[in-house]
């Protein structure tokens, strides 16, 4: 009780939070993880660095052998949001939470109502240009447009998630050290904060004086630096935070 009187405290008396998610507050939905326990790329290694620099010398191919897929579809399964992401909606229907920053590309903090969301590493079901930056819903592309150039400006197109040795694109890598710069509280839930450029965010917030809340099972790189940490996942925590603040009133 007296965490969650520490953390309420902190948050409503802070002028701008944030929260910084990673993959941990999607494996509560059934999304497996990358890397630590259970991971993709622990159990099969990680992928090339150079999957960006082939994709650019043949885009066309890339292209190709992605509408043969699509021909042929496997079954995909379908995530939903957890009652963590549906808290972190409410946190920001209190007008508590600014921004959502975060490292997952799955979408489901949009699906279950977040309105300020910045996705670092891109987002599953979306397109990108990377000359404009401009984004497209994948389904609503593929119907209409079959190439991979942009009818804005005839740059390339691919997936919006960002590939192993791509750049974070310029637009996202703004706003996110802007909302850490604006913030003077943030929420680090879910992630080991060690992919750069996400794990630099929580630092400039506690460089500036701000407070770090860590919300996660286990210790991080960033744990030392946290002003208060909870070692739960982040949908077990963050409906019991929601319905504390909401008896304080």
């Amino acid at each position: 009780m007296a965490q969650f009187k520490k953390i309420a405290n902190m948050l409503l008396n802070s002028k701008y939070v944030t929260a910084l998610t990673g993959a941990g507050v999607s494996v509560e939905s059934g999304i497996r993880p990358f890397r630590g326990p259970g991971g993709l790329w622990t159990e099969k290694g990680e992928p090339s660095m150079n999957v960006y620099k082939r994709f650019l010398e043949n885009p066309k191919k890339y292209w190709d052998n992605r509408n043969k897929r699509d021909k042929n579809p496997s079954k995909v399964k379908s995530y939903t949001p957890n009652p963590g992401h549906y808290a972190l909606n409410e946190l920001e229907k209190m007008g508590i939470l600014k921004t959502v920053i975060t490292q997952n590309i799955d979408d489901l903090h949009n699906v279950a109502g977040n309105n300020n969301v910045i996705e670092i590493h891109g987002n599953s079901k979306k397109m990108r240009c990377i000359s404009c930056s401009a984004r497209w819903n994948k389904e609503k592309y593929m119907k209409n447009i079959d190439s991979y150039q942009c009818p804005n400006c005839g740059g390339i197109v691919k997936g919006d998630t960002v590939m192993f040795g791509e750049p974070i694109p310029t637009d996202v890598l703004e706003q996110s050290f802007l909302e850490a710069e604006k913030s003077d509280c943030m929420i680090v839930a879910g992630t080991s904060a060690v992919v750069q450029p996400a794990a630099s965010l929580p630092l400039i917030v506690k460089r500036k004086g701000g407070s770090l809340i860590e919300v996660n099972p286990m210790l991080t790189s960033i744990s030392d630096y946290c002003d208060l940490a909870i070692r739960q996942p982040s949908g077990e925590f963050f409906p019991q935070l929601i319905h504390y603040i909401n008896n304080m009133k």
